[in-house]
């Protein structure tokens, strides 16, 4: 059993990778070939967004807003704790202070009350008012930018977060590296009214190409113009004209010409993802101890991880009494964002982010793709059933 089978969707569009990788050998474009124009433009009517810029990999989609909107020493940047490195890793680079706001514990994405909470203590430079890290407490930070992360798939409250951004003046930036092909209140992911939105086509994403990949979608046209630019090394009118600090961040011919082919299944996909995730919370209902995930009414996740909770000290057990039987299993995220020792110098103790505390201790992730069969999902319940008896 595999935990995400990218061998039995290659079978179904093998052909047709093959006929597009042969399409890029034929004409010899490798780098900026006209099937990366073909895909961000594929990407725009699917999302219905203005401009999509496609990138190296989702951590770069992340840098490149920041970078255009010059995020720099000095500035706070609202992240949550409990999601991948990346997230918080951006703004660091820049010089800019992650500033971690808990999470939802039903969703695990960003709470907005917290949000509130976080900016007002960092203007006041009180953390009893909020958690803050210690540069917050040394300097007067500007809060510049909040980064919600649609986790595992479904958005976040942006309803909620859109107008405290708008009365504190930030810039909002959607990860949505998991929830491409997800929507909230019929708007697709990466087209919810924020400044910019950043997805990530890592190959076990649910849209995935065979390498690293990524892109940024805004509205905005000015961004959109800097964007390209900062992608290309600050390239001005030419690539030899640089007029601004920029990145080798291109999507290579070949990535883009394996999405192109995927892009053909991938609605298909998203909704095998919600038959799967139903049949999963039907067969492990009942289970005592065992918290499935919920999706609010207005959302549709592209489930690009199953996680359940589990009692104290049932995680290791389960996972132990499933790998016996051949299944294997995940931990998403085994340690909160706040309590990496790259992040110690900010000073957050452990208990600060509570709820995301709590997550990675009892999460656990079980396979999950669009080709599993409901017999491999009843499998794996009984196992988990088994295990907590």
């Amino acid at each position: 059993m595999q935990f995400i089978d990218l061998e039995i969707q290659q079978a179904h569009i093998r052909t047709s990778i093959d006929a597009r990788i042969k399409k890029v050998l034929d004409h010899g474009k490798y780098i900026m070939g006209p099937e990366v124009k073909e895909l961000e433009e594929l990407f725009c009517s699917f999302t219905g967004t203005r401009n999509c810029i496609t990138c190296a990999s989702g951590t770069d989609a992340l840098l490149m807003p920041l970078m255009a909107w010059g995020v720099k020493p000095g500035d706070a940047v609202f992240v949550p704790p409990f999601t991948f490195f990346a997230t918080a890793e951006e703004p660091a680079l820049l010089g800019a202070t992650p500033v971690f706001v808990d999470v939802d514990p039903v969703t695990f994405n960003m709470r907005p009350d917290l949000l509130k909470k976080a900016i007002e203590a960092i203007q006041k430079q009180d953390d009893a008012i909020y958690p803050l890290p210690k540069a917050a407490l040394e300097h007067q930070l500007t809060p510049r930018v909040v980064i919600p992360v649609d986790l595992f798939g479904q958005a976040a409250d942006y309803e909620a977060i859109l107008p405290i951004a708008h009365e504190h003046n930030l810039m909002v930036l959607e990860d949505a590296a998991q929830a491409f092909g997800g929507s909230r209140y019929g708007k697709k992911a990466c087209a919810l009214g924020c400044h910019a939105a950043a997805t990530s086509f890592f190959p076990a994403k649910p849209l995935g190409c065979y390498g690293d990949g990524g892109a940024v979608f805004t509205d905005d046209d000015d961004l959109a113009e800097l964007l390209r630019s900062i992608r290309v090394h600050g390239k001005g009118d030419d690539k030899y004209d640089n007029v601004r600090l920029g990145l080798n961040g291109r999507l290579d011919t070949l990535q883009a010409a394996v999405l192109l082919a995927k892009m053909e299944i991938f609605p298909a996909e998203i909704e095998a993802r919600q038959k799967i995730a139903g049949w999963y919370a039907r067969y492990l209902a009942g289970i005592a101890g065992v918290t499935v995930p919920a999706v609010a009414s207005s959302c549709v996740s592209a489930w690009a991880q199953y996680c359940i909770l589990l009692p104290e000290d049932c995680r290791e057990p389960v996972a132990a009494h499933l790998k016996q039987q051949g299944i294997p299993t995940n931990i998403y995220y085994p340690k909160p964002q706040h309590s990496l020792a790259v992040f110690a110098d900010l000073g957050y103790a452990p208990e600060a982010m509570p709820t995301a505390l709590h997550a990675s201790r009892h999460i656990l992730a079980l396979p999950f793709h669009p080709y599993l069969d409901e017999a491999i999902v009843r499998q794996v319940a009984d196992a988990i059933k088994e295990a907590m008896e």
